[in-house]
């Protein structure tokens, strides 16, 4: 195996400390080419689908690509800004927002944002780092609940990165923050902020909040993944911030994706029967994803609003993830502050120095 070729760094910008965000990722444009491409890249991976590559690959490229690559890319289409896509702009906002907290408190580090599939690639980010002076990196997937499918994923292509480097970098991981205090607090401020904007639900007239979390086929549950408990530990701790019940506050799971079983109840089925019921409003968040995404503004935007409304339903919310909250960004800046602690970090930049 041949390492990529390193010069060495001027000693100015040597000995310095990174913060890396990794989020999933997003197609480059609102094409099908684009949307193919992306869509080769997540589902070939194998943590994302379990089934043995050679089988996988024939029905991914004869059944699956060329149909859903012009669907998704007409949903990507009714989402995407004049930034571009809404899960990198939330990032780029919410990488500036930490890098400016963190230089605030006197934690002059390199902080930068990589994607697991797409662009920026992983190991291109970790290249910069490395060239800006980085020998130690913090790893923090934007995911607040471990999943094999997701935070093991990440940590998957840093370290294949890493296989290629011949002076590797320090790496700490951040495993996940299901339960941090500043993350739960964060997500409470977010809905209470809504409601102070939007009104609050009527509990004691049958309004309900439902949060839905991403879903993941069942079977990894039962063979060890965390996923399933993190998420409802996230929901207890966020209905005791928001003192409401079980009854008053749905769990649910979105983004099904194949026939096999995934993670239950389901979001979309779950609102309509909601709005069958009787339900007048419902308010749905989804405290697993920090930056909103297709998942978010088309699926629980749209789709499921309107299993909600065609069941009978009356009024829908959608509150916005946390993306660059001040408080979810604090939330971020005390986790993050956390795990750099033993590693020592420079008082001041060193001229000309990329921060």
């Amino acid at each position: 195996m041949r390492f990529d070729l390193e010069r060495p760094l001027q000693s100015a910008l040597a000995h310095r400390v990174a913060v890396l965000l990794i989020n999933l990722g997003t197609p480059d444009a609102p094409t099908p080419r684009a949307v193919r491409r992306y869509l080769v890249q997540f589902l070939s991976d194998p943590r994302v689908v379990e089934i043995p590559a050679p089988v996988w690959q024939v029905i991914l490229r004869t059944m699956i690509l060329p149909f859903r690559s012009s669907a998704s890319a007409k949903k990507y289409a009714t989402i995407w800004t004049p930034e571009g896509s809404p899960l990198r702009v939330h990032t780029q906002k919410q990488t500036d927002g930490l890098r400016h907290l963190l230089h605030a408190n006197d934690y002059p580090v390199i902080v930068d944002h990589a994607m697991r599939y797409g662009a920026p690639d992983i190991p291109a980010i970790l290249n910069q780092l490395k060239l800006a002076g980085a020998e130690r990196i913090l790893l923090v997937p934007m995911y607040p609940q471990y999943s094999s499918s997701t935070t093991a994923t990440a940590f998957d292509a840093v370290f294949a990165a890493l296989r290629r480097m011949r002076n590797q970098p320090e790496i700490r991981t951040v495993r996940a923050y299901y339960d941090h205090p500043a993350y739960i607090a964060a997500l409470a401020a977010q809905v209470h902020q809504y409601w102070h904007a939007h009104g609050r639900p009527d509990f004691a007239a049958g309004d309900r909040l439902v949060l839905s979390f991403h879903g993941v086929p069942s079977r990894t549950l039962d063979l060890g993944d965390p996923y399933h408990d993190q998420c409802q530990q996230t929901a207890s701790l966020l209905m005791h911030a928001l003192e409401l019940t079980p009854v008053e506050c749905r769990v649910t799971f979105q983004s099904r994706f194949g026939r096999a079983k995934w993670l239950q109840p389901y979001t979309a089925p779950t609102l309509r029967e909601l709005g069958q019921g009787g339900v007048r409003r419902a308010d749905v968040f989804c405290p697993g994803f920090t930056a909103d995404c297709l998942e978010t503004i088309e699926e629980i935007g749209m789709e499921v609003r309107d299993e909600f409304l065609g069941g009978g339903g009356k009024e829908f919310h959608r509150i916005p993830c946390l993306n660059a909250s001040t408080a979810w960004i604090a939330a971020l800046g005390e986790i993050v502050a956390q795990n750099l602690q033993g590693w020592p970090v420079q008082t001041a930049l060193p001229a000309g120095a990329v921060a």
